[in-house]
């Protein structure tokens, strides 16, 4: 690794998907930057340059400095030209603008619209509905008699109908969802893309807008009691909202609402099935063990792999300074593997109780779906262990190729129902 001190080919492998697959070896490159060189100047070949922050406290910083850090005009990382290509092919600044894109006074009132669908009083409702799909989903595993791939089979599956459910978007629908949100989150994975070209990438945006452009259009004709009637009929200052915000709001929840949720689901039981004893330990008490064992799977997985701000002003962070207009890169990967932070940060503990997990983001822009997709895991995983046992890999785990969101894209199982 000390390679990595003068040359490239660090900054060149962070930003190429396909060494996001191999999870030990991207694991190896973050450990050896937080060890020594944590607040990295990268340059990669066709990106401009941002500054890399691996370690945790330093991107708890970053996030809790909203005024400082910002969103716009950066959020995620692209390569050199993106924002030109957008701006000639569609006119627009953003190819999507959703909360991820915006920052105050917007991000606020945007967020603030459907807070409440997402926090304890409207959860508490959700609450036998999706214990009822929890049930609905280990039926699929029973059926499937003894062998499956997790992913593709249930792990993708069950957190889609809930987030459609909550949505709006019927049953049927759901597959057209699940291949837009491989599309788009997975565009650089061979397995999920349309192909190489932007055309292709910026057309899987168009096929998300002309769906929600019908739903917006019938949930003004026809309210219902769902989030797309909320955003739909939305007004601010006495104006509805813009068509690109409501079709943006649409697919972070649509996408992220599910994704990461599986990710996360099908990356756990796969840690569980590596540590046999931590397994019995979780299932020899699972009412005291729940949820420290979910805060550690979703720690374990850190679907989400990295945002990006921009500096308003100078700033000196940890001893580095970054100046107005540069940005840097959140490596939460990197963050939630801290061995300042985590007491071994590399053995899976479903009782680790020594510090909280970045996954969900810190501050303002933390995640609108945290809590739902604690319950999502605990009512499955309660549901699955419950049912089903002798847990053993029936092929070889697969990793989608993703700098952004990613997790496993195949997980062969085979099991037994009890």
């Amino acid at each position: 690794m000390d390679l990595y001190t003068t040359s490239p080919e660090l900054d060149n492998a962070l930003v190429d998907p396909t060494n996001w697959a191999d999870e030990e070896g991207i694991h190896n490159q973050f450990t050896w930057l937080r060890a020594n060189d944590p607040i990295r100047h990268l340059e990669p070949e066709g990106y401009d340059p941002f500054w890399s922050i691996s370690r945790y406290n330093d991107i708890k910083e970053v996030e809790s400095r909203k005024q400082i850090f910002i969103n716009d005009p950066r959020p995620t990382l692209g390569p050199k030209g993106i924002e030109e290509m957008v701006q000639m092919m569609t006119g627009r600044k953003h190819l999507v603008r959703s909360l991820v894109q915006m920052d105050d006074p917007d991000h606020m009132k945007y967020r603030m619209l459907t807070q409440g669908w997402f926090m304890g009083a409207n959860l508490r409702k959700l609450q036998a509905r999706v214990d009822q799909l929890a049930k609905m989903y280990v039926d699929r595993m029973v059926d499937l008699g003894g062998e499956c791939d997790f992913v593709k089979d249930v792990a993708i599956w069950y957190p889609l109908r809930v987030i459609m459910e909550i949505l709006g978007v019927p049953e049927e629908d759901e597959p057209l969802m699940l291949k837009l949100t491989q599309e788009l989150f997975g565009s650089s994975d061979p397995d999920n893309q349309r192909s190489f070209e932007p055309e292709d990438f910026l057309q899987v945006v168009y096929d998300f807008e002309a769906y929600f452009n019908d739903l917006t259009a019938s949930r003004r004709a026809n309210p219902t009691g769902d989030v797309a009637t909320l955003i739909a009929n939305a007004e601010f200052d006495g104006e509805p909202m813009p068509e690109l915000d409501i079709n943006g709001y649409y697919m972070i929840i649509a996408t992220a609402g599910h994704d990461t949720t599986s990710a996360s689901t099908a990356g756990g039981l796969l840690a569980l099935i590596q540590n046999p004893d931590e397994m019995r330990k979780l299932l020899a008490d699972p009412e005291t063990l729940m949820p420290t064992a979910i805060d550690e799977t979703i720690r374990w997985v850190s679907p989400v792999r990295h945002f990006m701000r921009t500096a308003t002003t100078d700033y000196d962070l940890a001893g580095t300074h970054i100046r107005q207009g540069e940005s840097v890169i959140l490596w939460y990967h990197s963050a939630n593997r801290d061995e300042s932070i985590f007491d071994a940060p590399f053995e899976f503990r479903v009782d680790r109780k020594d510090a909280k997990q970045l996954a969900f983001g810190f501050g303002a822009h933390v995640c609108l779906g945290q809590h739902l997709a604690r319950m999502e895991m605990t009512a499955f995983y309660k549901e699955l262990f419950n049912r089903i046992t002798d847990f053993e890999l029936a092929g070889e785990p697969k990793y989608v190729q993703s700098t952004f969101v990613g997790g496993l894209k195949s997980l062969p199982i085979r099991y037994k129902v009890k």
